[in-house]
């Protein structure tokens, strides 16, 4: 089974039925796989913020959401963070590509990177940051967690977990 595929099936176990996602290139492979995946209802978003909003209605619709994205879009999402994620106590799990890092080929994603985990931290956002193929192991229990607690949860992919795959 593939990373992508992995990703995909301890979502549906986790009974996560709906995912947004904004375009990016490491997580392609992820979108397509969701894409395919007839129990998820997948629906792109335009900015980050945009696609919390609408993780927020699915959840309050009663599906379990997730939201795919860049950590170079953290800082568009602060807001909606703190006062409807967080404030309503939405358990989102953001399974993030960590751009910027060892093995980042475009210089201008560096800036971000510098400020990702320490954004996260301010915000008591738990996270995880996977640098190697294996690690994508501990995302059913990642998943569980967000779930029994009622808090969102970074999952930061890097560089040199995707070139893994």
């Amino acid at each position: 089974m593939s990373v992508n595929e992995e990703i995909v099936s301890d979502l549906v176990a986790n009974k996560i039925e709906f995912v947004t996602s904004v375009p990016c290139k490491q997580l392609a492979g992820v979108i397509d796989t969701i894409e395919a995946c007839p129990e998820i209802f997948h629906i792109p978003s335009n900015k980050e913020d945009e696609g919390m909003g609408l993780c927020a209605g699915a959840f309050m619709g009663g599906k379990r959401p997730a939201i795919i994205m860049q950590n170079t879009a953290i800082g568009v999402t602060i807001n909606t963070l703190a006062t409807l994620i967080q404030f309503y106590r939405m358990p989102l799990p953001m399974l993030i590509s960590y751009r910027g890092e060892l093995g980042e080929p475009v210089a201008c994603q560096v800036e971000m990177a510098v400020h990702t985990k320490a954004l996260l931290a301010q915000f008591n956002i738990p996270t995880y940051h996977f640098h190697h193929q294996d690690d994508v192991n501990e995302l059913d229990a990642i998943l569980k967690h967000t779930f029994m607690c009622n808090k969102p949860v970074a999952i930061l992919t890097d560089a040199s977990f995707w070139k893994e795959c």
